[in-house]
This record gives structure tokens, sequence and C-alpha cells, in this order.
């Protein structure tokens, strides 16, 4: 009953995402001529293929994440690849290459890749999560050190706007040609994901313990590694950061579906699919020509969510239903 819960919710973000707007688009009129015909098949239905996807692979990255690093606080943001995937995109605007049609995607999935290889390397065999998050939070400090350095020398002002703007991140005037050019990645990386389910589900007997039933744990941190880094960086190229799907979903779906990872995997990703699409479709009706960026507006739900756990944390003294500090 719940799954199909989750799924009429889908359904509904999905129709709100193709119809709200300045101009609103009734279902009736979807496929009609003229100028409510253009706007559904080269701005909304794009949009909304996207943002159901970058929601539901961020929402999917984080709920592995948390089961692999043991942490609720968990995000994918943490392991670095979001910050690196970003750097590499504010280098294509810098450097002008983002006038070529592929230029920011390409440099941005360029820079998810060499945080993904990073990351194995600093979190290489023998290291627990404790080497896994720090490792994250190396390359995520250090690539946003050189994004505001890129963005500290940019002489060219209207360069400077775009990469603020673009850091924000947005839906805003994404076509197909993004479309095809995200989703395949996107699709690789969560079969990636999905498949760790059943090591992330020995992973909460502890790290001796799931060995012991024959988890391997080496080959679980190297496809987390490989899954976030086509899911993330390929949803940060196409769109920008847009942050905390992958911390509030999870936990949502925790209290719907139970703590076993390998029970909220699906849920997670759906339930992140029906948060983006939401939020997206919510951002366009804001007043006035333009729109909210999307980055903010997850950055406002987010952040209280973020304090709340900690809140939690701290009264509860421990991390609860199955996790453990690393």
């Amino acid at each position: 009953m719940k799954r199909i819960i989750l799924l009429i919710l889908l359904l509904a973000a999905f129709i709100l995402s193709l119809s709200a707007g300045k101009i609103w688009i009734s279902p009736a009129h979807w496929f009609a001529g003229g100028a409510d015909g253009w706007i559904m098949a080269e701005l909304r239905l794009p949009r909304a293929i996207l943002g159901a996807a970058i929601g539901a692979v961020l929402g999917l990255s984080g709920a592995v994440l948390q089961g692999c690093l043991r942490n609720p606080l968990a995000d994918p943001t943490v392991v670095g690849v979001s910050s690196s995937a970003a750097f590499g995109g504010v280098a294509a605007i810098f450097f002008g290459l983002a006038a070529w049609p592929y230029g920011i995607f390409i440099c941005a999935m360029i820079g998810a890749g060499g945080a993904a290889a990073l990351l194995a390397i600093m979190a290489g065999r023998g290291s627990g999560p404790l080497g896994f998050l720090l490792g994250g939070m190396v390359l995520s400090t250090l690539a946003g050190s050189l994004t505001a350095f890129l963005i500290s020398i940019s002489a060219n002002p209207y360069a400077t706007s775009e990469i603020v703007s673009w850091l924000m991140g947005a839906l805003t005037d994404r076509s197909m040609d993004d479309v095809w050019r995200a989703t395949p990645f996107m699709l690789v990386g969560a079969l990636l994901l999905l498949i760790t389910g059943r090591s992330l589900d020995a992973l909460t007997l502890g790290e001796m313990g799931a060995r012991s039933i024959g988890a391997d744990l080496h080959r679980l941190r190297w496809m987390v590694i490989a899954g976030v880094a086509f899911t993330v960086g390929a949803a940060v190229a196409v769109s920008g950061v847009v942050g905390f799907v992958g911390l509030i979903v999870p936990h949502v779906m925790r209290y719907w579906f139970g703590e076993r990872p390998s029970a909220i995997l699906l849920p997670s990703a759906v339930g992140g699919a029906i948060l983006t699409m939401t939020a997206d479709a919510l951002v366009r009706l804001a007043p006035g020509a333009g729109e909210i960026r999307l980055g903010i507006v997850m950055a406002v739900l987010g952040t209280p969510f973020f304090l709340a756990i900690l809140l939690r944390q701290r009264a509860a003294h421990s991390i609860g239903g199955g996790f453990r500090d690393v």
C-alpha cells in the first residue's frame, strides 16, 4: 500500500511539474498546437524528466551513502563528487568552454570522475568508513577552494554572474538534448547503486560481521564510488548544485519502510523524484518575471532538517536505528 501511495504521489508530482508555471497548462492542452504545445514539448517535458531523474539519483545516492558510511548525516555532497563536478562546470565557464554545447557537461563529468578516482585512492583497501568520509571531506574542501579561486580571479563580470547562477542549481531552459546527455550516466550509476543493497544489509552487522557472512566491502566501496560519480556527476553537470535531497529523502523513507538499507533504496529514488519535481514546480510560481533557483529552495528546506537531525543525535548521545558513529 505504501508503495502504491508513493507511485500516486510520483504521478501527481509529474503532472504538477508539467502544468505549473507562469502559464498554467492543463492536461487537456498538453498535446495542443500553438504556444501551449511548444512550451510543453520544448520546456516543460524535458524539465520534468530531468527533475525526476536528478531527484531519483540524489535520493538513491543519499540512501546508499548513509548505509555504507552508517551515518544518517551522509549525503552525496559529503564524498566530494558534487563539489568536484561543480568545479569542472565552473572551469568550463571560466575558460569559455560553455559556448560549446557539451562543454559544461563534459568538464563537470571529468571533475566527478577525477574525484571518484582520487577518493578510491585515498579510501583504498583496508580503510573503513572514516577513511572514506575523510577522503570525501578533503576533496570537497579542495574543490570548493578551487571554485572560489576561479570566481575571485574572473575578470569577466558576465562569466562571474553565469558561474554564480549555475552554482545555485536550476532546471530552467533545459532541453531534450540535456535529457539524452545526462540520463544514460544516471541510469548506469543508479544500477550500480541498486545492486549494493545486500551488502549494505550485511554492513549493519558491522564490518567484521559483514565479512564473516561473505560481504566484499572493498568491492562495495568501489561500486558506491563509481555509482555516485556517475549519478551525482551527471546531475550536477546538467543542473548545477542541488543539495539536501539525498539527506532528507532517506530519513523520510526510513519512517515508512523501516531501517533495512536495501528496503529504502527504491523508495528513496521515488521520494527524491517527488521532492525535486515538486520543488521545481513551486519555484516557477514565485512572484515576478523570474524564478527562485532550485538549489536555494532545497537549501532552505534542507538546513532546518539537517539541524533537527543534529539535535536529535545530540539528545540521544548516539546514532540509533542500525547506524553507528564513524
